[in-house]
């Protein structure tokens, strides 16, 4: 016998209808990328989302058309988000941060036949678009601009091309598990990888974002997303936002601390979401400027591992909870939150403080679990140590243009993160079980930075390793062995680099040995280099 209940499918369009019909005053103070701030609201964002799908419809997309995105936190971003999926089209978020090579390979792995630019990024899609092999459209998200169009010849501009939509277009029926958006990994590995998210795992994200025990975002807030928009779509922000109503301050291209904290003050923002990285600036402008952050009550952090000394100054200098959280863009990205249970309001206050400083435990439709090196559960106990899998609602089941068995261990993914659980399911990572380096939220192949640095001729050898890091969390460190007769300076080294990799993602330093620590099958040992090298940057 079946339940005798409605069934509607679960889609991205119902979230912007439900923030246009209940929400629709609700103000949306967007940071332009040229300058100056606009207000707008959920209704006027809904309207605009409208247009611009059935201006993507009249322009002859197939269904399923993925449409590029290269762009900042604003006002319009956030229109295209519910206009391209909810028209029926995947909304593919481009990190600009990649070397431009990885930008080539993803717009083209991807088939983007549309592609959204902010100002900013003009310079870099025209050094790169005679390589993009379906490009059809680029459209600049501003009115018009003679300046940018002498430079992408043909461009289409956003504003111009949604007064040709449609304000009252009827959002079609899809199937909920219809791909709704594509985000792509950092690459760390080899080629970036796509992950598809589908219409229903991005709104059953959005209930799990929303839980009282999760982020908790209702519609008395007042959020300003940090994160990118190109980053695991702002970690789900924009849509759970949608679902509730709440207000949104959206910051354009400046995350510095000034910027920051003039936001927070003059909109009155109640919680914000960034990497650890964000707010050690925001934390610095604050203190320089007299700010008290009044108006702020939460601040979730993930992307890496929050100091301590933060989570500490947030509370006792500005009354600020931090969350932690935890996730990975397969993850839609969130998995587990840092919120504590009744029994821990008993404990004392030095010991409800460190619970907080780890990554938390799962939210509603996410399943976590740590494996040892045969696949075996491993006891959770918060000291047993092993890989951290996951499996659930919004989890991938398989990498754009791979397959299941390509992606899954026996039905779990594998994070890749090596960490412990303890009873109540709280995790704590302890490290990456390969030697990937994150940086203020962005992931460095240390693979990438050997291959090219083993080239250079005065060098017989090389490893690089991630030291900590006071600012960036993690920086990469270059180990080199000098070739025979040799003697390069620490600056010859770093050339090889030049036009190889983006700039962000250079070492930090170059430190010169005899020979790099092997094992019996040749390994480099870096677990060694780290215990020799890993404080280097410190001081």
């Amino acid at each position: 016998m079946l339940g005798q209940m409605m069934n509607k499918p679960l889609l991205i369009s119902s979230l912007i209808e439900h923030a246009e019909r209940y929400h629709s005053g609700g103000e949306i103070y967007s940071v332009n990328t040229g300058g100056g701030v606009e207000e707008t609201t959920w209704g006027a964002v809904a309207a605009n989302a409208r247009r611009l799908a059935s201006a993507l419809t009249k322009l002859g997309l197939e269904p399923q058309a993925r449409c590029g995105t290269i762009a900042w936190n604003n006002r319009r971003h956030l229109e295209i988000y519910f206009g391209t999926s909810g028209g029926g089209f995947v909304c593919h978020t481009i990190n600009p941060r990649l070397f431009p090579e990885q930008l080539v390979y993803i717009l083209n792995h991807a088939e983007d036949k549309v592609l959204f630019i902010d100002r900013t990024f003009v310079p870099l899609v025209a050094a790169v678009r005679d390589k993009l092999e379906h490009l059809e459209h680029i459209i600049l998200m501003e009115g018009a601009d003679a300046e940018a169009a002498k430079t992408l010849p043909g461009l289409i501009f956003y504003d111009d091309f949604i007064a040709g939509g449609d304000a009252g277009f009827d959002w079609p029926d899809m199937d909920e598990y219809t791909a709704s958006s594509l985000c792509y990994t950092s690459g760390t590995t080899g080629n970036p990888k796509g992950v598809l998210y589908s219409h229903r795992s991005t709104v059953l994200h959005s209930f799990g974002i929303n839980l009282t025990d999760s982020v908790g975002i209702s519609a008395s807030e007042v959020v300003l997303p940090v994160v990118p928009m190109f980053h695991v779509n702002a970690w789900g922000a924009p849509y759970a936002c949608a679902m509730t109503g709440a207000r949104l301050v959206m910051p354009g291209p400046g995350l510095d601390g000034p910027s920051l904290v003039g936001l927070i003050d003059t909109y009155k923002v109640t919680l914000a979401m960034g990497v650890p990285t964000i707010w050690l600036g925001l934390l610095g402008e604050a203190k320089k400027a007299g700010s008290k952050l009044e108006s702020l009550k939460r601040t979730v952090v993930g992307g890496s591992a929050c100091p301590p000394s933060m989570i500490t100054a947030f509370r006792e200098e500005y009354g600020v909870d931090t969350i932690h959280a935890w996730g990975m863009t397969e993850m839609s990205p969130v998995g587990s939150v840092n919120q504590p249970l009744a029994k821990h309001a008993v404990l004392p206050e030095a010991e409800q403080h460190r619970l907080r400083e780890n990554q938390g435990r799962p939210v509603f439709g996410v399943e976590l679990e740590i494996l040892d090196d045969d696949g075996n559960p491993l006891p959770h106990d918060g000291k047993a140590q092993g890989d951290l899998v996951t499996r659930g609602h919004w989890i991938l089941d398989s990498y754009f243009r791979k397959t299941r068995e390509e992606t899954l261990r026996d039905g779990w993914f594998d994070t890749g993160d090596v960490a412990t659980m303890d009873p109540d399911g709280y995790i704590t990572i302890k490290d990456r079980s390969k030697d990937i380096i994150k940086s203020g939220g962005e992931w460095i192949s240390s693979v990438e930075l050997e291959n090219i640095a083993i080239a250079h001729p005065k060098l017989a050898d090389a490893a690089v390793i991630g030291a900590r890091h006071e600012k960036w969390d993690e920086r990469p460190v270059l180990v080199a062995v000098k070739a025979e007769g040799e003697d390069p300076t620490e600056a010859e080294v770093l050339a090889i680099y030049e036009g190889k990799i983006a700039k962000w993602q250079l070492p930090d330093r170059v430190v010169f040995t005899d020979a790099l620590p092997r094992n019996a099958t040749g390994k480099v040992l870096k677990r060694n280099l780290r215990d020799e090298f890993g404080e280097i940057l410190i001081g």
